[in-house]
C-alpha cells in the first residue's frame, strides 16, 4: 500500500490572494484537497476575516472541499468557537452521534476519544442518519509529535472510482443501520442522543423515522434506513455519502469479529445492511474501502490550525499517533436529506 504524500511541498501547491486587503493568501493543492489559508501577517483576525470573505471560502470549498486556516492567532477553544460562529452563529450539537465525545465550550467538543494507537477510518460525519452536518471544523490544540492527521479524501473522486454499478446499487437500495445501546461496546443512549430521557429519544426517533425498541432500562434497539448515495446541494454531483462500510461487522479486527459470533445479528452493537435488509458482502466494501484509502491525501497537523471541510464533499478520519494530542471539533449548517435543505 502506497501511503500518500504530505501536501506541503511547495511545488504541489499554486498560490493566489483571496482577501479583497490582501491579507490572506490560498495555496491550492494539485490533487484537490486541502487548500491552505495562511495571512500575511500573523495578527489576522481569522474570525473577522471569514465574516468579510465568506463568499470566496464558499467559493473554494465547492471546488475544493477543504480550507485548512494556518498561521492565525488561534490560541484556545474560545478562539476557534468565534471562528466558526463568524461562519454560522448556530453551533449543532452531536445528537444521535456514534462515537464518545466530550464537550468543551458551547458547540465544541474533543474529537473521537479512541485510542491512540488505532486509526479512525475515512468516513462522512453523521452519513448513517438522515440529517447531518454540512460543514466541519477542526481545531489542533495539541499536535502530536509522531503521526495522528486528519486524512482527507474527495467523495467525487471515490464516487468515480467505484464500479458504477456497485454505485448504482447502493444509490437504489440505500443502507440500513441497526444499533443495540447499552451493550457494553460503543456508546450509551445516554451519550448518543445527549439525555438521561427515555420520552426524549423516542421523540427524536419518530421525528426521524428510526425504528426503534427498548429491550429493559438501559437497552435500546433501533433500526432506520438512510441513504447511501446523496446529490450535492451546490455543485450537483452524486456523491458516496454511507457508513456501510463502518458499521458492517467486517470492519472490526478478527478477534473481535470473532467474539461476536455468538449472538444473534440483531443484538450486534451495531451492523449494516443493504435498505431492504439483505446482507452486504465483505468483498463489496473492501471495494469501498480500496477506493477510499485510494484518495486519502494527509496533512500534519499544527498547533493552531482551523480545518473547515464540506462534509458532503470531503471525508476525513484519522491516523494512530504517539504523545499528547487534542484536536477539537464543531459543526454546523444542519442538511435535511429529505428534503435536500441546508439551513
Amino acid at each position: 500500500m502506497t501511503t500518500p504524500s504530505p501536501l506541503n511541498s511547495p511545488a504541489a501547491r499554486r498560490r493566489l490572494a483571496v482577501s479583497t486587503r490582501d491579507l490572506v493568501t490560498v495555496e491550492l493543492a494539485d490533487r484537490g484537497v486541502p487548500s491552505v489559508a495562511r495571512p500575511i501577517v500573523p495578527t489576522v483576525d481569522l474570525a473577522a476575516w471569514m465574516r468579510d470573505n465568506k463568499p470566496r471560502v464558499q467559493e473554494i470549498l465547492n471546488e475544493r472541499g477543504a480550507v485548512l486556516f494556518r498561521g492565525f492567532p488561534i490560541r484556545e477553544p474560545a478562539d476557534f468557537q468565534a471562528v466558526v460562529r463568524a461562519w454560522s452563529p448556530a453551533l449543532l450539537s452531536y445528537t444521535n452521534g456514534s462515537t464518545h465525545r466530550r464537550p468543551t465550550v458551547e458547540g465544541v467538543y474533543t474529537s473521537t476519544d479512541y485510542p491512540a494507537d488505532q486509526t479512525i477510518p475515512q468516513h462522512n460525519e453523521m452519513a448513517y442518519a438522515r440529517v447531518w452536518p454540512r460543514y466541519l471544523w477542526f481545531y489542533c490544540e495539541t499536535a502530536a509529535p509522531v503521526g495522528g492527521a486528519t486524512p482527507l479524501a474527495d467523495n467525487r473522486r471515490i464516487s468515480k472510482r467505484l464500479d458504477s454499478a456497485l454505485f448504482e446499487s447502493f444509490a437504489a437500495r440505500g443502507v440500513r443501520y441497526v444499533r443495540n445501546y447499552g451493550s457494553g461496546l460503543g456508546v450509551t443512549w445516554q451519550q448518543a442522543f445527549e439525555t438521561e430521557d427515555p420520552n426524549e429519544v423516542e421523540e427524536f426517533c419518530r421525528a426521524w423515522e428510526i425504528d426503534f425498541a427498548w429491550q429493559g432500562t438501559d437497552r435500546l434497539w433501533t433500526s432506520q434506513k438512510c441513504q447511501a448515495v446523496v446529490e450535492h446541494p451546490t455543485t450537483g454531483a452524486d456523491l458516496w455519502f454511507n457508513q456501510a462500510h463502518l458499521f458492517h461487522t467486517s470492519a472490526l479486527p478478527a478477534d473481535v469479529r470473532a467474539s461476536l459470533l455468538d449472538l444473534d445479528p440483531g443484538q450486534l452493537p451495531r451492523q449494516a445492511s443493504y435498505g431492504d435488509g439483505e446482507p452486504i458482502e465483505d468483498s463489496t466494501l473492501d471495494e469501498v474501502r480500496a477506493a477510499l484509502e485510494a484518495e486519502t491525501v494527509r496533512e500534519p497537523w499544527e498547533r493552531g490550525d482551523v480545518l473547515l471541510i464540506d462534509n458532503m464533499l470531503v471525508s476525513h478520519g484519522r491516523d494512530s499517533y504517539e504523545g499528547p494530542r487534542r484536536v477539537l471539533v464543531a459543526m454546523t449548517d444542519e442538511h435535511d436529506g429529505r428534503t435536500g435543505t441546508t439551513r
